[in-house]
C-alpha cells in the first residue's frame, strides 16, 4: 500500500519514542508546505502522515521530528532541537517508511520497508 510512515526508537532507553511530534512537508515553489502533523503512538509509530487518504507525489519531502521537545519532556538534556530528514520520492506507487533511531546526542535514519 502506497503512503508514508515512520517509526522512532529512543536508543537511550531502548524503547519506542511515544508522543514525539512529527511534521511532514513538501517542497513547492521555493519553500516548504506543511502537509500534516502527528505524534508517535505508544509503539513510536506514525502509520500514516498524509491526511485524508492523500497520496505521495513524485517530489521532495521533509520529515521534522521535535527531538528537543521530546527529550525536554523527559528531563533529558539533548543536542538536536529537531531532526529534519529530507528525502525524494521517485515512485509514488510504493510505500515509503522512514525510521529514526534517536538518542540525546545523535540520530540515524534510513529508507525502511
Amino acid at each position: 500500500m502506497a503512503g508514508l510512515s515512520t517509526h522512532v526508537l529512543d536508543l537511550a532507553t531502548g524503547r519506542p519514542a511515544a508522543g514525539l511530534q512529527v511534521a511532514l512537508e513538501s517542497w513547492s515553489d521555493g519553500g516548504w508546505e506543511v502537509l500534516g502533523t502527528a505524534a508517535t503512538d505508544p509503539d513510536g509509530r506514525v502509520r500514516e502522515l498524509l491526511p485524508g487518504g492523500r497520496s505521495l507525489d513524485t517530489a521532495l519531502y521533509r520529515l521534522t521530528f521535535a527531538a528537543g521537545d521530546y527529550f525536554r519532556a523527559r528531563g533529558v538534556e539533548s543536542f538536536h532541537p529537531e531532526v529534519a530528514v529530507v528525502f525524494q520520492v521517485r515512485d509514488p506507487l510504493v510505500h515509503h517508511h522512514v525510521p529514526l533511531l534517536l538518542a540525546p546526542w545523535g540520530y540515524t535514519t534510513y529508507r525502511g520497508t
